[in-house]
């Protein structure tokens, strides 16, 4: 979540006539607005990368992939964000109170960043998970060739597959799989300091 663009509450309709004159991204959740930090080049390479391959299993099974410009709304909680990718299969719901929010994505992604990666593994994902359209999580590294994909099963269970170069992933909601290194191809990744071990 990015920072609180304002600290005075204000209500979904005010939010929406801000957000269509503001020259950059927000969420809103529970009347406080977030300015949505921009993303570093390998985040843009990276989520550019994710929707190409995610066309490719679209194409042909009546499913639709956006970019981050794609707003979501989760209405059992009220968040509205945008993921850095999303499908949906079947027709578009609209939200009921913003017409350019969907309401049933079947996958969401997410680059994580050092500013995000808590919020998008832990309290975004909450928010994520009251979608019941929702199939598959996807959280792709800046650092290294790493995707995890949290799949929701039969039981409601959310069971996470991880993969890293040289490996492939697949998508419940989405026929085919996807191959780790054609999404980070020509991507230079972030710089990881090393960690000290402790003895």
């Amino acid at each position: 979540m990015g920072d609180a663009a304002e600290q005075t509450w204000i209500d979904y309709a005010t939010y929406l006539t801000v957000e269509a004159q503001a020259d950059r991204k927000h969420e809103w959740l529970d009347g406080v607005v977030y300015a949505m930090a921009g993303g570093t080049l390998e985040h843009g390479q990276l989520s550019a990368a994710v929707i190409g391959e995610l066309r490719g299993l679209a194409s042909g099974c009546g499913c639709r992939v956006f970019s981050s410009d794609a707003k979501v709304r989760v209405s059992a909680t009220g968040l509205a964000t945008y993921p850095d990718a999303s499908v949906v299969c079947g027709p578009i719901e609209r939200d009921a109170d913003d017409r350019n929010a969907m309401a049933n994505p079947a996958v969401l992604v997410e680059v994580l960043s050092d500013g995000t990666e808590a919020y998008d593994r832990g309290e975004k994902f909450e928010h994520y998970r009251r979608l019941p359209s929702l199939r598959d999580y996807v959280l792709v590294s800046q650092r290294r060739p790493l995707v995890e994909v949290y799949s929701r099963d039969a039981h409601d269970r959310w069971v996470l597959t991880a993969v890293g170069a040289g490996e492939r992933f697949t998508l419940s909601a989405l026929p085919g799989d996807v191959e780790v290194d054609r999404v980070y191809a020509g991507v230079e990744l972030v710089a990881v300091p090393p960690r000290s071990v402790r003895g």
